[in-house]
């Protein structure tokens, strides 16, 4: 392909996943070339990109068999090419010969107008024989769940034979849900508003702000949006607020708050007198938790530090209810970030314990007695939950669990395991700790 800016969605989205595959770019922040397209060609472009990340291994263990040597590393974007050409093939309802001859002709000028031919053939090969191909990959389950070998070890470990619920569920369309705020609005008068615009929703039936919506649309679609109506949240994030049980006057931490959407939660859900300082050591994403909280018009205390070195923010002034908002292996959210399956290396989740183990630690000795510690994570793995809790524990002979009694997930030795898709949410774990 030529060496321009790119300027049709498919030979965007081939740039983006090679950001993805050869630079570990999260998928998020390599989409954000994708503002220069127009709004439909950005709407098809993001499709190819979730979908050919989400379906990377299943597509690749196609090709592979399509081909008789794979491409050079350095022609990795003519590899992501036949990669897009075959999801649009076997994953969406773009006609055969659209998806064959599109694809080739992204290849016809340039330096690399030899790979059209080979395109073409790989292409129409896969036409011919796409059954036996389909099902030749489909007999392997790392492929044809599209999943790394070592995190379904990992799951099956875990959740025996929950596992192909797991793997399925990744594998699914994510909804859109939101959270009113209760500050502005009721759930009750927003939906209203819904209908109104012709936007259908359910009520989340494990808190009183949460919606589903039944199609996802943009947030400008979204009534009093920008006046801060609503936010965009998954109903499992939603119950963070409700955990913590916060009381008049009370003096509340946020650790690892951004982007802010618990933040603000917790501030749209407590009564005025509060007070709440959120931290986070990204100052990018901290800017996130500004905006939000200005779009909603809260406030709140934000400071971009490191959680691990209180002795540079922490004022003395011990906290009712902390939040630990937990870095982890985002295993619960694969289904909305499909790139996390191919960027997730198990060798990284020892570093995550560790981390998490030294913030809790760290941050335990700056809850008042009898004041609740609310441990959170996007992840589904046991090690970084109820195992990481269980330690804690033991180590700490002044804490004791808050047992949730929940009609939402699953109840684990420590904490409360939602598992992706239970109830429309992501994978989502909690557990409540106070301070004896």
């Amino acid at each position: 392909m030529k060496n321009k800016a790119p300027r049709s969605a498919r030979e965007t989205a081939v740039v983006v996943i090679c950001a993805v595959l050869k630079q570990g770019k999260s998928l998020t922040d390599a989409l954000s070339i994708t503002e220069e397209l127009e709004a439909r060609e950005r709407a098809f472009c993001h499709e190819l990109c979730y979908g050919t990340l989400r379906w990377h291994d299943r597509l690749n263990g196609i090709l592979k068999l399509l081909l008789k040597k794979t491409f050079k590393p350095k022609d990795l974007d003519i590899t992501v090419l036949a990669l897009v050409g075959l999801y649009q093939i076997i994953y969406l309802s773009t006609p055969d010969h659209a998806a064959v001859s599109e694809t080739v002709n992204l290849c016809r000028n340039g330096k690399k107008s030899w790979a059209k031919g080979v395109l073409n053939g790989v292409l129409r090969n896969f036409l011919r024989n796409r059954e036996s191909l389909e099902k030749t990959v489909d007999e392997n389950l790392n492929l044809r769940t599209s999943h790394p070998n070592w995190l379904i070890q990992e799951l099956t470990k875990n959740w025996g034979k929950k596992v192909i619920d797991i793997l399925d569920a990744n594998n699914q369309y994510p909804p859109m849900s939101i959270r009113v705020n209760q500050k502005k609005t009721s759930r009750s008068t927003y939906l209203k508003q819904l209908e109104g615009s012709g936007i259908s929703a359910i009520e989340n039936p494990f808190n009183s702000v949460g919606l589903t919506l039944d199609h996802s649309v943009n947030v400008d679609q979204l009534p009093d949006f920008w006046q801060g109506a609503s936010s965009v949240q998954d109903g499992a994030a939603q119950l963070a607020a409700t955990l913590l049980d916060i009381k008049d006057g009370q003096h509340i931490l946020d650790v690892c708050a951004a982007p802010g959407g618990k933040t603000a939660h917790i501030l749209e859900a407590a009564p005025s007198t509060v007070s709440l300082l959120a931290i986070d050591i990204d100052e990018n994403r901290n800017q996130r938790v500004i905006e939000n909280l200005q779009r909603l018009q809260l406030n709140a205390d934000v400071m971009t530090v490191d959680g691990l070195e209180p002795n540079e923010w922490f004022d003395g002034k011990t906290f009712d209810r902390i939040l630990l908002d937990a870095p982890c292996s985002a295993t619960g959210v694969i289904r909305r970030h499909p790139d996390i399956k191919l960027l997730r290396k198990a060798s990284d989740i020892p570093a995550l314990i560790k981390l998490q183990h030294d913030l809790l630690n760290t941050i335990w000795p700056l809850l008042s007695k009898n004041g609740v510690l609310l441990y959170a994570t996007c992840s589904i793995l046991s090690s970084e939950n109820s195992q990481q809790i269980s330690a804690f524990m033991r180590e700490h002979a002044d804490s004791k669990e808050v047992k949730i009694t929940a009609e939402w997930g699953q109840p684990c030795e420590h904490g409360q395991q939602i598992l992706p898709g239970d109830n429309n949410m992501d994978g989502f774990y909690y557990a409540c700790l106070t301070k004896i």
